[in-house]
């Protein structure tokens, strides 16, 4: 038996993750959080034993000893906001001696993972982040369709979410940026956007239909010029079902950029409720797109666009798609890169 513990395990992306992930013969699934009631009924729900709901808090000082005590083989980490959150948990997991898996989307947060790469491959340990929408499926498409390009010179990629609000810690993370600047790759150099602005009218095919996107500071933006070098522009955008809802952070974004409002992040939880009041009246279906531009095999102009459409609010559990499949290989005994990196390049066969 795979031993694993979903940190935040009865939160809005961890109950998905440990619902697909109680299914399976070869996983002893631990849910972990700072409410003990709260895992425990998620272990019910789930059919579990009780038991298997513990109250484990990410900030604890002895958590490496806790694992251990445990015998965690995997952590998957999903209390975020990763904004602002330091190494600690995938330094416990390392200690140890689990593989750490998480879903961050903060930029730094991602990309700097690899700082543990040294101490995880000395433990023999696959050490992961931005196992999520960002990067582990957006590059998993640009992996796919990058052997129809010559030279690839762009990629535009983003998201339009369905009705489901994600969770407070999730909103303040998105929303933490909200009209500050932050840089991206244009035309070959490093330009200046702001969070949220910068909307765009995307396209998606029916019954999404066309949504409103803003600019977002994901860590896609830093690593895919390193991982594709002959890209010259990337960029990222985001947006709501509700048209209003969008234009309401897009107004609070230029009010930030201004210097009329610190932050939008005191807002959050009255955001997030009122999110939920209008769920029923917003569409509950969302979807993704990436778009690659280049030149083809022969060196004509080239651009291929995927879209992913989620209906009946099932887009939540995009993110965690990445998550489930890297634990469900860990339990069966593939094969995965050892050491510390962002999550890319793991999803394929």
């Amino acid at each position: 038996m795979h031993t694993i513990l979903v940190l935040g395990g009865y939160g809005f992306f961890g109950g998905r993750i440990c619902q697909a992930l109680s299914k399976r013969e070869n996983i002893r699934l631990l849910i972990g959080g700072r409410n003990a009631g709260q895992a425990q009924a998620m272990a019910q729900r789930l059919g579990l034993d009780v038991s298997q709901g513990l109250p484990i808090d990410a900030n604890s000082a002895d958590l490496a000893q806790q694992l251990l005590a445990l015998k965690i083989d995997t952590i998957i980490h999903t209390a975020g906001p990763f904004q602002g959150q330091d190494y600690a948990v995938a330094r416990a997991a390392i200690a140890a001696g689990a593989n750490y898996i998480d879903l961050a989307d903060g930029r730094d947060f991602v990309a700097g993972i690899v700082e543990l790469d040294q101490a995880a491959r000395q433990r023999g340990l696959l050490v992961t982040s931005g196992a999520s929408s960002l990067p582990a499926l957006s590059s998993a498409v640009v992996d796919r369709y990058l052997g129809r390009f010559s030279r690839l010179t762009s990629i535009r990629h983003g998201i339009g979410s369905g009705a489901r609000a994600p969770g407070v810690a999730t909103m303040r993370g998105v929303f933490g940026y909200c009209g500050k600047p932050f840089l991206r790759l244009h035309a070959g150099n490093w330009v200046p956007v702001r969070g949220w602005l910068d909307t765009q009218r995307h396209q998606f095919p029916s019954p999404v239909g066309a949504r409103l996107l803003g600019s977002c500071d994901v860590p896609d933006l830093i690593l895919f010029p390193k991982r594709y070098p002959q890209v010259t522009s990337v960029s990222f955008h985001a947006g709501f079902a509700s048209t209003l809802g969008h234009l309401f952070v897009a107004a609070a974004s230029q009010l930030v950029r201004l210097g009329l409002l610190p932050s939008i992040v005191p807002f959050v939880a009255p955001l997030h409720k009122i999110s939920q009041w209008l769920e029923p009246f917003v569409s509950d279906k969302g979807g993704m797109f990436v778009t690659m531009e280049g030149e083809d095999m022969d060196g004509t102009p080239q651009t291929l666009t995927w879209h992913l459409i989620a209906g009946s609010n099932h887009g939540p559990h995009i993110p965690c798609g990445a998550a489930i499949a890297l634990a469900i290989k860990l339990a069966d005994g593939t094969s995965l890169p050892l050491g510390a990196q962002p999550c890319m390049g793991m999803l394929s066969g």
